[in-house]
């Protein structure tokens, strides 16, 4: 995996600041600490860091085409190259490398920006054309790796694999985006194409973005995207042994390398899929790492070991704390926006571990998008059941009131905190699944920003946002719909994003099977009935599985990298709590409420209610601004 940066001048005339170039290269050390390259010339300079995986020996970037009218920079892995290359040959094209980068070269001469609709992998590159004078930058279809970018001043476009690279070159603009805000506070994340910063973007999943020298900067353009359009009618014993050859065949391609390999076990079904497929394709063990968790609430590695077992895998434990908070003040430089996820900790710790023992990991991360394993995918459907009952306006007024006048009840047991329930059963189903994956509701964040933040705000909520990928989705069909959100909102954003620059802080290439393109669309085929069966999530992917893991794995409630936010916040991030919430940046900002921040605190620190989501955000948000935009620390 690697690290991609460079500077474009649309005008071809003006130099190249080759300092400011360099410390964007370095800035991104971590994605790639083997090798460094640059390159630069009238009006173009493109810089790339190499975590050699693949022709160890001549792989290097830039890489140039032989007639060096075309150089690439590039960060992923593309699975097919060889079969593009044997295509290309055919074409008269000849390689120098064994590797997936020169085959971007040829590809793009060969059939210009449609070159990546026969990708088959993870990748964001950047290629430059001296003969028609255009930069192409392009993102894998599902987002797996990052590509930002931003028109610093008319005429010249910066790009790089992390915004921290960006933050490297003088006069770029800081400004907070007001939108993202109020998108990280609903979210947890800043979602694709926005940043939390007002004039860079994310080049969202794919697309490509052909900026040229006879015109301004063009909008993105959208060569993919994954059609719920239910086309697979066999029968469901042919459905199970095909889902099982997808997805063999989608981790056979995942496993070449010329570096250690293995893969993470949590001991939850995704990644005990992958390491099943895995052991079935390789003569070695299958090299496995877990992490365990030294409270039983939390600890998952007792499962993780039985898979290992099972399959006679070289597996490692690590044991990590349950009062792993050190990592605070971190998470804001390594994710450079604000990011409230928390399981990003037990993320950055499970790559910390891997990467003692292999280069490359195979993750089971996407599954409970493609396959519909959330629990809120099931409550969704169940109030999807009433919702069809019960007309919209009668609907709105009972459970409007309802979720108005019953009382939160943080501390109850779950069958009593009905309050979230009725809120969503009161709205359409974009703004209840909306609802349901919030880490604030709507009211909190009026309480929450100030009016100056409000008024910036004006009407914009991020419920905008979903009701667009919405009209995008072209599916009527209620879970379909659903998952359609997920794949545009919360995998590039929080899931994809969180494995990312954990993996990448230690060099770590993570592939994700169960996200190959062509899997996620034979998915997107199958009857939406397949998916949930009573309260079974994933029910076709487990039931296809039934040959190879136990039912005690399949079918088991997972905990997930919970860990114990509310609690450390009461308990040794008290003290830090108070100071930032009630006389810290957080509150000299004036992008946020201080009686609120004031009362929140309050309330969380009394065990009154739980704000521990919120709380966490906050912090998340000044650990992030402090790196951003260089504010004091509390």
């Amino acid at each position: 995996m690697c690290g991609i940066a460079g500077i474009f001048d649309l005008n071809g005339e003006n130099s190249i600041d080759r300092a400011a170039l360099e410390r964007m290269n370095q800035a991104q050390i971590h994605r790639g600490p083997d090798e460094g390259g640059i390159h630069i010339e009238a009006g173009v300079g493109l810089a790339h860091r190499r975590l050699s995986i693949i022709d160890l020996a001549s792989g290097q970037q830039p890489m140039f085409s032989d007639d060096r009218k075309l150089c690439v920079v590039y960060n992923g892995e593309i699975y097919n190259f060889s079969s593009i290359a044997e295509e290309l040959k055919s074409y008269g094209h000849s390689f120098q490398t064994h590797c997936d980068t020169e085959v971007i070269l040829y590809a793009w001469k060969q059939w210009g920006p449609d070159c990546v609709k026969r990708m088959r992998g993870m990748f964001a590159f950047a290629l430059f054309d001296a003969e028609k004078q255009c930069l192409f930058l392009a993102r894998d279809r599902l987002g797996i790796k990052p590509l930002f970018y931003v028109e610093v001043e008319p005429g010249r476009v910066l790009f790089a694999s992390e915004l921290k690279a960006l933050l490297q070159y003088p006069g770029l603009d800081r400004k907070l985006r007001a939108d993202a805000v109020e998108d990280y506070f609903t979210l947890g994340y800043v979602p694709d194409p926005k940043t939390i910063l007002q004039n860079v973007h994310k080049l969202a999943p794919g697309h490509t973005l052909l900026l040229s020298r006879t015109g301004p900067v063009p909008s993105p353009v959208q060569y993919w995207d994954v059609r719920f359009q239910h086309t697979n009618h066999d029968s469901i014993d042919d459905i199970y042994g095909q889902l099982r050859d997808q997805l063999g065949e989608a981790v056979a391609v995942r496993l070449i390398a010329e570096v250690p390999l293995g893969a993470f076990l949590s001991g939850g079904v995704d990644s005990s899929a992958v390491v099943a497929a895995m052991a079935g394709l390789q003569e070695n063990p299958v090299n496995t790492c877990a992490i365990g968790f030294d409270v039983e609430e939390y600890d998952e590695s007792e499962h993780a070991q039985k898979v290992a077992d099972l399959f006679h895998t070289n597996h490692s434990l690590d044991v990590v704390s349950s009062e792993d908070f050190a990592l605070l003040d971190d998470l804001g430089k390594m994710y450079d926006e604000p990011f409230a996820d928390s399981s990003a900790i037990p993320t950055y710790r499970v790559c910390q571990a891997a990467r003692k023992r292999v280069t490359v990991a195979l993750s089971g991360d996407g599954g409970d998008e493609v396959f519909a394993g959330y629990r809120r995918h099931r409550m969704h459907m169940n109030e999807e059941k009433l919702r069809a009952w019960l007309p919209s306006k009668i609907r709105g007024w009972i459970f409007g009131l309802a979720g108005k006048i019953y009382p939160k009840l943080d501390w109850a047991p779950q069958v009593l905190r009905a309050k979230s329930t009725f809120q969503a059963l009161a709205r359409s189903p974009v703004d209840a699944y909306l609802h349901s994956v919030s880490i604030t509701t709507e009211a909190e964040r009026k309480q929450l920003f100030s009016k100056q933040l409000a008024n910036e705000l004006s009407d914009y909520s991020t419920n905008l946002l979903f009701h667009e990928h919405a009209n995008r989705s072209d599916t009527d069909n209620p879970l379909s719909l659903i998952q359609y959100l997920d794949i545009k909102t919360w995998l590039p954003g929080d899931i994809l994003t969180k494995v990312d620059r954990a993996s990448m802080a230690h060099s770590l290439e993570v592939r994700v099977p169960l996200l190959d393109h062509q899997f996620v669309e034979w998915a997107a085929g199958l009857s939406p009935e397949l998916l949930i069966s009573g309260s079974q999530g994933k029910s076709v992917f487990k039931q296809a599985l039934k040959p190879d893991l136990p039912d005690d794995i399949l079918f088991r409630s997972k905990k997930g990298f919970s860990v114990p936010i509310s609690e450390w916040l009461r308990g040794p991030l008290r003290t830090r709590c108070e100071s930032a919430l009630t006389s810290g940046w957080l509150v000299q900002s004036g992008y946020f409420n201080s009686a609120y921040l004031g009362k929140i605190t309050r309330e969380h620190l009394s065990g009154r209610r739980d704000h521990g989501r919120l709380i966490w955000a906050l912090l998340m948000f000044e650990s992030s601004c402090q790196h951003l935009l260089g504010v004091p620390q509390t």
